[in-house]
């Protein structure tokens, strides 16, 4: 994939990036960032940061005049379509999946039901309901989907709320942890946490996967404390896979990201069970993009620099996404 930079040429009103925001990845916002200005900088591209949170009410003056946004934000109000159709309605163009995908993609469950259709594994799943009693809910969830469950919420990132309970005590307490917030009951299936990067050829406009990335962590679950401390957390990329369970990772990630309409680039989370079998868990429209990110991590490894991963990015905002996803 031959990848050119980007210069002040390419963009002579410079380049907004929206990062921060006030969802629980907030941190994982800034990275990106911070990482992100430093690259259009040093490539000569004028740059600069705009707070979804502290500058929410200043947003649109700051914004004024723009014609590009980079988006290096993550979560709740900033990945899940709202932001994206504000920019739609101002004229400006931006970075990543259009309104349709991100708010698809953000909910887990509509999302699953997609790839699903497409033919992508993925495990069984259902909605949790805080409308009936919490201990005959628990059985519903253990008849529906056996023992083995993780719960979490239905539209967070980053593992954020995640629960492995152990018998049905600890289920009930998770789902009375979390009572006001929509959550889901997934079939818990131990293996291998793996994603796989998607990006589109700004040539070709054909799909590339990047080299699958192993998050190896000492319980074997990836939580958000794994992904937010390094020492909890042993990264593996390429990470060493059987050429077939590669082949099907790469196959389903694709699948996946037409399915769900993403747009330019977006990675996607897997489940290497004890028997190969790669299980399809969600789709990420904005991956983290610090240098320690899995995105550009992949990237590096496929011999893709960090400022060209930023210049892929940032020429696919140039799209129309009003008539598609």
């Amino acid at each position: 994939m031959t990848i050119r930079l980007v210069s002040q040429y390419d963009y002579p009103k410079g380049v907004v990036v929206i990062t921060g925001g006030w969802s629980s990845e907030r941190g994982r916002s800034l990275r990106s960032a911070q990482a992100v200005l430093s690259a259009l900088q040093e490539m000569g591209v004028q740059a600069e940061t705009v707070d979804l949170k502290t500058d929410q009410r200043e947003l649109g003056d700051r914004i004024e005049g723009a014609t590009t946004v980079f988006l290096a934000i993550a979560g709740r109000g900033g990945e899940d379509g709202r932001l994206q159709g504000y920019l739609e309605t101002r004229g400006i163009d931006y970075t990543g999946s259009g309104v349709l995908a991100s708010a698809v993609c953000m909910h887990k469950l509509t999302a699953k039901t997609i790839v699903r259709a497409a033919g992508v594994l993925t495990p069984e799943a259902t909605a949790v309901s805080h409308q009936v009693k919490v201990d005959v809910e628990a059985a519903r969830i253990v008849d529906r989907l056996g023992p083995d469950i993780i719960i979490k919420p239905v539209n967070e990132g980053c593992s954020i709320g995640l629960h492995l309970p152990r018998g049905n005590d600890e289920l009930i307490a998770a789902l009375l942890d979390a009572s006001t917030t929509d959550l889901m009951a997934e079939a818990y299936h131990q293996g291998r946490s793996i994603s796989v990067g998607v990006l589109q050829d700004e040539t070709t406009g054909r799909l590339k996967t990047l080299p699958p990335i192993e998050a190896e962590t000492a319980d074997g679950v990836y939580t958000h404390a794994a992904k937010e401390n390094s020492d909890l957390c042993t990264y593996h990329c390429p990470a060493p896979l059987p050429e077939d369970v590669e082949k099907a990772l790469r196959e389903q990630a694709v699948a996946a990201h037409r399915a769900l309409g993403c747009h330019n680039y977006s990675r996607h989370d897997f489940i290497v069970t004890a028997d190969q079998r790669a299980l399809w868990l969600e789709a990420n429209t904005l991956p983290g993009l610090s240098h320690q990110g899995s995105l550009p991590r992949m990237a590096q490894a496929a011999g893709i620099s960090y400022q060209q991963l930023v210049s892929l990015i940032l020429r696919g905002a140039r799209t129309d996404r009003r008539a598609h996803a």
